[in-house]
């Protein structure tokens, strides 16, 4: 079946009988976005959630200078959107770009508002996504004030372990804060001490 994976990710947080799970999957769209392509790009209006299925996704702005800065990886089994533009429908700020052939399962927003009028575990779903991604983020920004590009590394590879050989090291710098050339010689030196 197309949405088990989904269906999984769903059934860790909340049980969903026959008829919850047929109208959950009437409300799912399927998409595939190419290899460095966008599924969002900077102003445009979020109007889904993405759950990868296959590939993945990564989370970029660009400051004035030109310079991306990576906010996140979405690898398979992990739920991705411009969550400012999604909840205030107004212009988003992020890139959301497939990092290699990916297939998503959408959710609009409309759909999403209607999964909470119709079955309201729903509503509890989303918010313990939310929170989670609330908690990872606010620790993402304490860690970049306080430990070091080394410390931040390692993070990097147990929160995305499937991403570690896959990822140029120019999107691994971007997340962890340091250019690519500093990258290069810390992650030498890393392999050296072992």
């Amino acid at each position: 079946m197309p949405f088990d994976l989904i269906l999984k990710n769903v059934a860790r947080n909340i049980r969903l009988d026959d008829m919850e799970t047929a109208i959950f999957i009437s409300y799912l769209e399927n998409a595939t976005v190419k290899r460095k392509q966008f599924w969002l790009t900077e102003g445009d209006i979020c109007r889904y959630s993405a759950f990868v299925t296959t590939g993945y996704l990564r989370s970029y702005t660009v400051d004035r200078g030109g310079t991306e800065h990576v906010l996140g990886f979405a690898p398979l089994d992990w739920w991705m959107a411009d969550m400012y533009s999604l909840i205030s429908q107004k212009p988003g700020t992020l890139y959301i770009e497939a990092l290699e052939d990916t297939e998503l399962i959408l959710l609009s927003k409309v759909n999403q508002e209607k999964l909470y009028l119709e079955i309201p575990k729903f509503e509890r779903f989303f918010r313990i996504l939310i929170e989670k991604s609330l908690v990872a983020n606010q620790q993402r920004i304490v860690d970049n004030m306080s430990l070091t590009a080394e410390e931040r590394y390692n993070i990097f590879c147990k929160r995305y372990p499937t991403l570690i050989d896959t990822l140029p090291q120019k999107q691994l710098a971007s997340y962890i804060g340091v250019t690519p050339e500093f990258f290069s010689r810390m992650r030498s030196e890393m392999l050296r001490k072992r």
